[in-house]
């Protein structure tokens, strides 16, 4: 697959924690209750220096922050942590993710001066004062506003603006794009979720349905194939229903043409079976390192670990789980470990190269790693799908 000396990029996630409740987050029950399997794990400045020795930053071109169920801002040591990568490969291009909603203002000056040119952050804002919160739930609109001018009033600061459409914001893109255009983003990005497709099979009749059934009852598909998810807050009960953009412009094509090709096939399963992958992390030589020290090959494996918040046990009768324990067990990939490093896990176990040898299996029955079918198919690839970068061009403000 690669070996340690092969590692260009690394995706960090420094914590489980975040401050948020988007309802299609992993880390919660549709934006309500908390995932019982998250424990708000947290990597600290010490368990970095621990993993990543100078020698390996230096050889690497990206870092970036983001994750599967924490926001980078609400680890204590994301500064620090960054000011060690930097300290260690000038060159080295520094990225985050984050909702933006944390932090005082002279927090977000500093980490530009931290990332300077040579980086980015990326701001995942879905709306505007009168619907971002609709789907980044607990956020509030004047933390996000302060601290995305904080950090884009330094002269050092590079950023990008990631707007997922939804049918609730769709309206707003243009205004959106504009604002940014006046604060001095350098992209605006319309995402075009592919999560919605997800749930095109589900029961219309069980739309407002909650509890332990939420997993498979939440979600609904209308009789003119329209999907949506059920809103939940803190005690369970229904919030709102969130819905997909009505603008075809702002779907997710590839997403649309792989839920007809499943709903065609006669199971998904059989559908996957005959995918060819590609995958993703071998084409970037990245590694994704969780907020435990996990070390996998990319965050859709290491977000399908604790995904089954309605079981008990997740680590029972998932195929990604089924590779870690034939490994050795979490401990075996975990870098935190006083007898692992990145190094020997990558060049000395055979966690890496069993996913890879997965790849060419005929089915999934016989150990095709179903989520690498599902996110790096050959030819329906419904992540790159997602996004629509409209750039800011400043002499003749042409937005869109």
């Amino acid at each position: 697959m690669y070996f340690y000396k092969d590692i260009t990029s690394v995706h960090l996630e420094p914590t489980e924690k975040c401050n948020a409740a988007c309802p299609m987050c992993p880390r919660n029950i549709h934006g309500g209750i908390q995932n019982p399997h998250i424990i708000n794990a947290e990597l600290s400045l010490v368990d970095c220096k621990t993993m990543f020795k100078p020698d390996f930053i230096k050889q690497l071109h990206n870092l970036y922050m983001c994750g599967n169920y924490g926001d980078p801002i609400m680890a204590k040591d994301t500064l620090e942590i960054f000011k060690y990568f930097r300290e260690h490969n000038s060159n080295l291009d520094l990225c985050m993710h984050t909702n933006a909603g944390a932090r005082p203002a002279k927090w977000w000056t500093e980490l530009a001066k931290t990332i300077g040119k040579q980086g980015r952050v990326i701001f995942s804002v879905d709306g505007l004062e009168d619907t971002n919160h609709l789907y980044r739930q607990k956020v509030k609109w004047n933390i996000v506003e302060r601290n995305m001018r904080a950090y884009l009033d330094s002269k050092y600061s590079i950023a990008d603006w990631y707007f997922i459409a939804f049918k609730h914001n769709e309206h707003q893109i243009e205004e959106a794009a504009l604002l940014a255009h006046e604060w001095g983003i350098r992209t605006f990005v319309i995402k075009k979720t592919s999560r919605f497709y997800n749930y095109a099979q589900a029961d219309p009749k069980a739309r407002h349905a909650m509890g332990k059934d939420i997993q498979s009852s939440g979600r609904w598909r209308d009789s003119d194939g329209h999907t949506g998810m059920q809103v939940l807050d803190k005690k369970g009960n229904s919030a709102h229903i969130l819905e997909p953009p009505t603008n075809e412009e702002y779907q997710n094509a590839v997403a649309k043409t792989v839920a007809k090709m499943e709903r065609a096939a006669a199971s998904k399963t059989e559908f996957y079976n005959l995918t060819k992958i590609k995958p993703k992390c071998v084409e970037k030589q990245e590694i994704y390192v969780s907020a435990r020290g996990l070390i996998l090959p990319c965050c859709w494996i290491g977000g399908s670990l604790y995904y089954r918040w309605d079981a008990e046990d997740p680590t029972k009768g998932s195929q990604t789980w089924k590779y870690i324990n034939h490994a050795g067990g979490p401990d075996a990939i975990n870098a935190l470990k006083p007898w692992n490093t990145i190094e020997s896990i990558l060049n000395e176990g055979n966690f890496f190269s069993n996913i890879k040898d997965s790849w060419t299996l005929p089915s999934i029955e016989q150990g095709k790693l179903d989520v690498c079918t599902r996110m790096c198919a050959k030819g329906l690839d419904k992540f790159a799908a997602q996004w629509d970068a409209r750039h800011l061009d400043k002499e003749s403000r042409n937005l869109l």
